[in-house]
């Protein structure tokens, strides 16, 4: 195995993690190519963060190999080390210190000099945004802005491969967004990012390619039009003007689409997954079909739309339960360990 010659920053085979009768990690295999965000999807407890660990030369495997930039983790986990960074899913600097003080003291440690870890930490604090409070004890900082400067801690010194572990857990969708915007920010610069999250939005809108892991195995990998395609469905939805006519609509969709129908928190809202791709002539026939099967006993719909199914519906149809359904294993070591 080569990541080398094959253009991948992170090479895996048969990946195992185990903690006393837990079976964290079981058999990951992972193709992760340089220069992109990859997206490992899953809910807590998925050995999502245990693999990040391995990989990050933290955790030792207990099966299997991995490779990063074409160097073992086990063998070779100082050139592995001085290759990447993560950023974990809790703060990693120090809270009693300001902004400044964190960055220039972690760019000292990094071998900077005095003068340069200062303009170092003055460039990253500008570029995310975070000048005003340059000079302000992090603890008082909201947690966006904890979450940006832990990034900014992470790329000091620029990372070939940058582990972002669920880093927008808890954030408001303003900070998610100044976050995903980093995360564009830093690939574009060069540096491959391999992000775990368990919101499926979040890799549909960083991830050129991403593995679907559930209970320690990997189920499912591809690009975003792959994986909404390899359910074999697109999805059709619908509004009603009569939330009293939601259930007899449903029941006339099920007969005309031979498909699953499920009701959504709108009471006049139901959607339809069909047996064929949403980009298929068929899949609009049958769904024209349907709307004629509606008119003829009275339903008026008020709005339809016929299209691929969202990440959410393709992880349910992988697993049978969404992302935030969390298993009784934890993801975090310690944890594991005790159980």
């Amino acid at each position: 195995m080569s990541t080398q010659t094959s253009g991948l920053a992170i090479e895996t085979a048969g990946l195992v993690k185990t903690f006393g009768e837990t079976r964290a990690v079981d058999g990951v295999d992972l193709a992760v190519p340089a220069g992109t965000v990859y997206g490992v999807l899953g809910p807590n407890g998925a050995g999502k963060t245990t693999t990040v660990k391995m990989l990050a030369t933290l955790l030792r495997p207990d099966g299997g190999e991995a490779h990063v930039f074409g160097h073992d983790v086990v063998r070779e986990a100082d050139e592995v080390r001085g290759r990447v960074s993560l950023t974990g899913q809790y703060a990693s600097v120090d809270e009693d210190l300001t902004g400044t003080e964190n960055l220039v003291l972690l760019g000292r440690l990094l071998g900077h000099h005095k003068k340069a870890a200062r303009e170092r930490a003055g460039q990253l604090l500008e570029a995310f945004g975070l000048s005003e409070a340059a000079a302000k004890q992090v603890k008082h900082y909201s947690g966006g802005m904890r979450r940006r400067i832990d990034i900014a801690a992470s790329i000091l010194n620029t990372p070939d491969l940058l582990f972002l572990d669920e880093p927008t857990t808890g954030l408001d969708p303003r900070s998610r967004n100044q976050v995903w915007d980093i995360v564009r920010a830093v690939v574009a610069q060069g540096t491959t990012v391999l992000l775990t999250t368990q919101y499926l939005d979040e890799a549909d809108q960083l991830a050129s390619r991403i593995a679907v892991i559930d209970r320690g195995r990997v189920i499912a990998e591809g690009t975003k039009g792959e994986l909404k395609s390899s359910v074999g469905a697109g999805s059709v939805h619908l509004r009603l003007r009569d939330p009293e006519q939601r259930d007899l609509a449903a029941g006339l969709l099920r007969r005309a689409l031979d498909a699953q129908v499920q009701p959504e928190p709108d009471p006049v809202a139901l959607t339809a997954r069909l047996t064929t791709a949403a980009g298929d002539d068929s899949a609009a026939e049958q769904a024209s079909r349907a709307l004629g099967e509606l008119a003829r006993a009275g339903i008026t719909v008020d709005n339809f739309s016929l299209g691929q199914p969202s990440l959410d519906e393709v992880f349910l149809a992988l697993t049978g339960h969404d992302t935030h359904d969390s298993s009784d294993r934890s993801d975090d070591p310690k944890d594991e360990v005790a159980a």
